[in-house]
């Protein structure tokens, strides 16, 4: 599959300066969580547990992969110790800068990876092959020597000068031996998401509404992949949407949209969601609109999951569904994708009557004591006013005077 390298919009390099010895205080997935297109791969470190294996490491390279490049390929095919191990092999023992890499020869250098220390790398086989192309500027890296997986680095997206640096890559680096083709297939899951949906008795429109779109038909092919996550707005979700959003009059591709936007291409049990790393999740529509478009704001709200468009945040009401390698949950919104309605909100405050002040009332009674007050007091501000309205008649009457004599 052809894969444009420029397809991908990381944010501008970030250098960030620690002192050697605080390395152990970075989470390296926060670190990619303003990456939108590094979720999955953020993911990945953290539930095979190889974020924790960097913890106490001083001197690491991270060659991180996209999202579609990962979907793309067969990890869900692999155990977890195999998974973990792959993982691992993006992991260099090295803090390497673009300096150091280009100046790595043609024949290019061994460098060791995470996947070295598990004892499980024969011979030289945990480590990976970089060589420089002068003329191109190009690093290559390989598994082994005789390795034909070659991978190009793309672009440092951050550093920490001497402790950590993470690249992006083009592919996927398999160690030496591993075939992710011949590994076990996990068993496919038949499951009718429309049956499960009316089963569930309360999400009558939305499956009606999936059917018609044809959007089932593009995540049900999905379950081979990552797994899907779906999060179903309940019926009454649909008849509390604010008019503003006229959902119904929408066009059917816009119609679609919407939908995708409430499909992750990864599978999240209850338990994954209510701990997720990277808040901001890509969704099915991000494939269709653009890295960065259409994602979604996972969070823990009152110790429930709680989903942000942006615009409008529902919260999780039940678990429909739930067997690796989707899970389905009952919202109790309908998630509007800010690309496609903010301004309709904006609108619609900007038209939102303003209430207008009561009127003023000039009567004594309006600005004078309360009922409550003593009549001493009434008698006294009542005569304070009274002068004060002498003084200024007799204020206004020199100043006349004062004008017709010159």
């Amino acid at each position: 599959m052809a894969i444009s390298l420029y397809n991908y919009h990381f944010t501008p390099l970030i250098y960030l300066i620690f002192l050697p010895t605080l390395i152990s205080a970075v989470n390296i997935t926060h670190l990619l969580s303003p990456y939108p297109d590094l979720s999955d791969f953020s993911d990945l470190l953290s539930t095979t547990a190889v974020a924790a294996d960097l913890l106490h490491r001083t001197s690491i390279t991270i060659l991180a992969v996209p999202n579609s490049i990962l979907r793309s390929s067969h990890l869900t095919r692999l155990s977890s110790t195999n998974l973990a191990d792959v993982i691992r092999y993006h992991v260099l023992l090295q803090c390497l800068s673009l300096h150091d890499l280009r100046r790595y020869p043609p024949a290019g250098k061994l460098i060791t990876t995470l996947f070295q220390t598990t004892g499980r790398a024969p011979h030289t086989f945990g480590s990976v092959n970089i060589t420089h192309d002068p003329n191109t500027d190009t690093t290559t890296i390989q598994s082994s020597p005789q390795s034909t997986n070659n991978v190009t680095i793309i672009a440092p997206i951050v550093t920490l000068p001497y402790n950590l640096t993470i690249f992006t890559v083009n592919s996927l680096i398999i160690p030496y031996g591993f075939d992710l083709t011949a590994s076990e297939s996990r068993p496919s899951i038949a499951i009718n998401i429309t049956k499960a949906l009316l089963d569930g008795q309360n999400f009558n429109v939305v499956a009606s509404l999936l059917s018609a779109s044809g959007v089932m038909e593009e995540f049900e092919s999905e379950k081979g992949g990552a797994g899907i996550t779906l999060f179903v707005p309940t019926d009454d979700a649909f008849t509390n949407m604010p008019a503003t959003a006229k959902f119904q009059s929408l066009p059917a591709d816009q119609k679609a949209d919407v939908l995708r936007f409430h499909v992750l291409l990864s599978y999240y049990p209850l338990g994954s969601l209510q701990s997720i790393v990277n808040p901001f999740q890509p969704t099915l529509a991000t494939e269709d609109k653009g890295a960065g478009t259409f994602t979604l704001n996972i969070s823990r709200v009152n110790g429930s999951v709680a989903i942000s468009s942006g615009i409008v945040q529902a919260s999780v009401t039940q678990t429909v569904y739930d067997e690796n390698p989707i899970a389905i949950f009952g919202i109790s919104k309908v998630l509007l994708p800010k690309e496609m309605f903010l301004k309709k909100y904006i609108v619609e405050n900007a038209e939102s009557p303003v209430m207008s002040p009561p009127p003023l009332n000039y009567s004594p009674e309006s600005y004078g004591p309360s009922s409550s007050s003593s009549p001493g007091l009434r008698e006294e501000m009542h005569s304070t006013a009274t002068v004060q309205n002498v003084n200024l008649g007799l204020y206004l009457y020199t100043g006349l005077l004062y004008l017709l004599l010159i």
